[in-house]
């Protein structure tokens, strides 16, 4: 798995590791790492798969896995502590980590995830496996926005959207793994696991997802433990992205209030 550390070098700098959603890669991250790389040791990746970590995927893929390749890619670096930010499906990973490795995983700042899933998120992943078996690569890319972006976003980004269509045709993950990795997520359910997830959490949401309902967040936030809910309102599924400002101010103001939660844990 490539993963790339970035901002603070020295190994008792807090670490906080970005796992992006259904794409992968670590480029999604590229508006938060000026606000974080000051403060923190990051590490972006490429979830296998996915980009520089591209390779087939088996057929019996899950969110475990995922969670399992993440702590020992992590391992291999000698980074036996951190924190997670996850974007959707990253989200879910970084609760998995939670659960399975307590004692490696300091906080997890789930943004856009959920308990269960929804059934208006499963008819949106539907159409979007009908899209990619279908109608194709090229269709299957061309909807994506439409899942990411509010519409006002979109109509002054015209020129990005299409560099960013070109981009993910051509280093596309591939049918089997896109299909692979979104069945993965669709069966993850943290219902009977939510209670044994200790770690300080993050719930953040956009109250205009058009994917995910905010109402997820609410219900992912009051089954665990120890969490906090902020529901932004507006910026779609892609909130850090369309409004990375804000989102990163929100993200800065939970690491500093959970910053002692690391520190007790370690003691």
């Amino acid at each position: 798995m490539h993963l790339d550390i970035l901002g603070l070098q020295h190994t008792a700098a807090p670490t906080l590791v970005l796992a992006s959603g259904l794409g992968g890669v670590a480029s999604f991250w590229q508006p938060q790492l000026a606000a974080l790389t000051e403060r923190y040791r990051v590490v972006v990746y490429d979830q296998r798969g996915t980009g520089r970590s591209a390779e087939p995927l088996p057929e019996n893929y899950s969110l475990a896995m995922m969670a399992s390749e993440l702590a020992q890619a992590l391992a291999q670096h000698n980074i036996m502590r951190f924190g997670i930010v996850g974007h959707a499906l990253g989200g879910l990973v970084g609760l998995q980590l939670a659960h399975d490795y307590p004692e490696r995983v300091e906080r997890v700042a789930v943004i856009n995830g959920w308990l269960r899933l929804h059934p208006h998120t499963q008819r949106c992943f539907r159409v979007r496996q009908d899209l990619l078996l279908n109608s194709g690569i090229e269709s299957f890319v061309r909807a994506q926005p439409l899942f990411l972006y509010p519409a006002e976003w979109m109509a002054q980004h015209q020129q990005r959207l299409a560099d960013e269509e070109a981009a993910h045709i051509a280093h596309f993950q591939g049918r089997d793994n896109v299909l692979r990795r979104l069945n993965a997520l669709m069966r993850a359910d943290f219902t009977a696991l939510a209670a044994s997830i200790t770690p300080p959490v993050l719930a953040i949401c956009s109250q205009d997802d058009l994917l995910v309902p905010w109402s997820c967040n609410a219900q992912l936030a009051s089954a665990l433990p120890d969490a906090q809910q902020i529901a932004m309102s507006w910026g779609g599924h892609a909130m850090s992205v369309t409004d990375a400002e804000g989102f990163n101010s929100l993200l800065l103001q939970w690491l500093n209030q959970t910053e002692a939660a690391p520190q007790r844990a370690a003691s």
